[in-house]
């Protein structure tokens, strides 16, 4: 069972307002404002009143209730004032914070996010927290403890000002004001449970509707349907059913809140009445004392309620703040040492070994690997062998638990990672394109880059064609993930984003993989051009793509096994011999 947030977490939040230290004045003098004239509206009320109605005097009357008037419009002023600024400051609060946490996400390496995953704290749960979590926080800052503040102000005012007109029947409703609210609160809080309770069961249900229907294709192809029917109709009565339940429980919360509302006002009414019938007080003070009464009960069930959103926003901060203490286990240095001008692209790794986090089995093991500059070499092996993890290294997205790399000589820990990633160019396995346009999507590789460099980056990867047939060109919208695309369209999207930023070493994760043979053929035939005279490192699982590298590394479970031309290895390498043999039959890989 998780522990409950402690919500002097929240004090943590509160270096954020220093900057708008000026509205939170406005707000507190206009809450001040508010607050002091709901209760001198109570006065208002007792001198029409006494002073009005029962002495008959038409003039005084008129005078009292345009002093009310008065004082309305002072608490509408204030009161919009009040509103106006502390919203203003829960958003930005809000807006601060989002930008606060992804500003420092950015900077965490990504096996901060393939742990959280781990943890089924995973992206999609993260980017929960930034609108989710800051809106929780926004309500809080931006509502509540207004509304509490101006509460406690008006109990604190309501119970003194009952004090002194009849201490007696203060005591009364001192009594009765917990002994009413409190059980309302407690039900009240048992209904709020079962209708969270009830939004879960709803969210499972379009869940289920949304896992199935995303994967039509396959509920029809294993004729699934009928068992998906059934399985969806039962979560649709387990949903009715907790609505039924919540529904029962609110009804009886509402009736017993009027009763005992009812009641509470009905006996307070009782007995000012006895004190103004034996001349103990007037019927404008009972009036008043009525009014002063009914805004502490008020204020009080109000305080209650911001209690509960001070512990769930406790909750959200502690979620929140948990991301921004989050340490980046990739820093740069102190003083990071620029790299070398002209980068020649030399790759060193010296004794290198690393294991993924809360893994035993080194991803790879004990590595040295001389890579020359402008050499171009094919990473191949089984799955799991340690290819990725490689190029992991190389772009600085892990460190070595052993051993060294180096590009030009400098140990990849003494650069900054920026400035290193700027030298180096990608394209993973899976493609990942952006929302925004095909224009958007490129220039991640050259912010600044032209039309042209965008048109020959994007025939270089024989991507132009299909480009200049969509409907846009290089202005269409391509939708999340670039949804709009093929597999193969998408990753040579992806090619030409790389090509564009022009790098001194080029890493390809399998970068022809979804091509088609046609396209495939094309794009070899750019990438041959534009590996000229950079360093390349090249996974391939088909090797026919790989077979014309300088030299072809051999890996299995994380270690160096074989190293040379395509048919150097045929001969010396089991594993090698094996994997082409596979792919291109014997006869056809001896050839």
């Amino acid at each position: 069972m998780t522990s409950r947030p402690d919500p002097r977490i929240l004090l943590r939040l509160i270096a954020l307002l220093a900057p708008y230290r000026t509205r939170l004045a406005i707000a507190a003098l206009a809450l001040l404002l508010a607050s002091a004239s709901v209760l001198m509206l109570g006065q208002g009320l007792r001198l029409v009143i006494d002073q009005g109605f029962l002495a008959e005097d038409s003039a005084r009357l008129n005078q009292t209730l345009a002093a009310m008037l008065g004082v309305v419009s002072v608490l509408a002023g204030a009161s919009a004032l009040r509103y106006y600024q502390v919203s203003w400051i829960g958003e930005r609060l809000a807006a601060d914070l989002r930008r606060q946490v992804y500003d420092h996400l950015l900077d965490l390496e990504p096996a901060f996010f393939e742990s959280a995953a781990h943890r089924d704290r995973g992206p999609a749960e993260i980017a929960s927290r930034l609108t989710t979590d800051t809106s929780v926080l926004q309500t809080l800052f931006g509502s509540s403890i207004s509304l509490a503040l101006r509460n406690l102000v008006m109990l604190l005012g309501a119970v003194a000002l009952m004090l002194i007109t009849q201490p007696w029947l203060s005591a009364l409703v001192l009594i009765g004001i917990p002994a009413t609210v409190l059980p309302i609160l407690w039900f009240g809080r048992r209904v709020r449970r079962l209708s969270r309770y009830s939004q879960d069961r709803v969210a499972e249900l379009g869940r289920y509707a949304s896992e199935t229907l995303d994967g039509i294709r396959t509920v029809q192809a294993f004729t699934h349907e009928d068992i998906d029917r059934h399985d969806y109709g039962e979560r649709v009565e387990q949903a009715f059913a907790t609505a039924v339940v919540r529904t029962r429980q609110r009804a009886w919360l509402t009736g017993a809140a009027m009763l005992a509302v009812f009641a509470a006002v009905g006996l307070m009414l009782w007995q000012g009445g006895q004190a103004v019938l034996a001349g103990e007080m007037s019927a404008g003070e009972l009036s008043a004392f009525v009014f002063y009464a009914v805004l502490a009960a008020g204020a009080v069930a109000t305080l209650a309620e911001v209690a509960g959103d001070v512990q769930r926003a406790a909750g959200a901060a502690e979620r929140l703040l948990e991301l921004l203490d989050a340490e980046p286990g990739i820093r740069p240095s102190a003083q990071p040492t620029p790299l070398p001008q002209p980068l020649r692209g030399e790759i060193r790794l010296e004794n290198v070994s690393f294991a993924y986090p809360g893994r035993t089995i080194p991803a790879l093991d004990s590595l040295d690997l001389w890579i020359r500059p402008g050499e171009r070499i094919a990473l191949v092996g089984p799955s799991g062998a340690g290819k990725s993890t490689l190029l992991g290294l190389l772009l600085r997205f892990h460190d070595p638990d052993r051993g060294r790399v180096s590009l030009d000589g400098v140990d990849l820990r003494a650069l900054d990672p920026r400035e290193l990633r700027a030298a180096m160019g990608l394209v993973a396995q899976e493609p990942v394109l952006f929302t925004g346009s095909v224009t958007d999507n490129l220039r991640y590789g050259k912010p600044d880059a032209s039309l042209d460099e965008l048109r020959a980056a994007a025939r270089d990867a024989n991507a132009l064609g299909f480009v200049e047939a969509l409907p846009h060109g290089f202005d269409t919208q391509l939708g999340p993930g670039g949804v709009q695309l093929s597999g193969g369209q998408r990753q040579r999207l992806a090619i030409a984003r790389a090509l564009l930023k022009n790098p001194r070493v080029l890493l390809l994760d399998e970068a022809t993989s979804a091509l088609d043979a046609e396209s495939e053929r094309l794009v070899q035939q750019a990438l041959d051009r534009l590996m000229a005279g950079r360093t390349s490192l090249v996974i391939a699982h088909r090797l026919a793509t790989v077979t014309a590298a300088d030299r072809l590394l051999v890996f299995d479970e994380g270690q160096l096994v074989a190293a040379g031309r395509h048919a150097e290895l045929l001969e010396q390498s089991p594993l090698y011999r094996h994997l082409a043999e596979l792919q291109f039959g014997r006869h056809r890989a001896e050839a």
